[in-house]
């Protein structure tokens, strides 16, 4: 017997897949429960339509994300902070000091999105990378220089 997932079941497949399963397995567990649905024509039909839907969702949310990946690469980002003897910074810049920066440019970004691998310990320019989608990565330049 044919069904259609409807949700994700362990060894047997995730959501939206179309699996065989033995006739009463099917028919006595997966459909009363709602975990799935017979892959008759209809079913067939409606799932198909559904893919069509989350393929042209993703396609749009992809465009977007670009578009933010082009001004956060085109933005660049300057921290002043406190410097002691021999430009030594008192603590440093983290990611949520960059997330502070960039909202005075206008971008609103998460800061679990910013991918610093270590906080920023020193005057400079640095390229942090900032993945706005998983698919979509953009180089930022943030400046740490000494405040006045």
């Amino acid at each position: 017997m044919k069904v259609i997932l409807r949700e994700d079941i362990k060894r047997l497949g995730n959501a939206g897949e179309v699996v065989e399963v033995k006739e009463g397995y099917g028919r006595n567990y997966l459909i009363p429960r709602n975990l799935a649905v017979s892959a008759d024509a209809g079913h067939m039909r409606q799932l198909e339509h559904e893919r069509k839907v989350l393929r042209e969702k993703k396609e749009k949310s992809t465009k977007e994300a670009k578009s933010l990946a082009d001004k956060i690469a085109a933005a660049s980002c300057t921290i002043a902070v406190q410097v002691g003897e021999e430009d030594k910074i008192f603590g440093s810049v983290t990611a949520m000091d960059i997330v502070e920066s960039l909202k005075k440019e206008g971008l609103e970004i998460d800061k679990k999105n910013i991918q610093l691998e270590e906080p920023i310990k020193s005057l400079g320019v640095f390229t942090v990378p900032v993945r706005v989608i998983p698919e979509v990565e953009a180089k930022l330049k943030v400046w740490v220089v000494k405040a006045d």
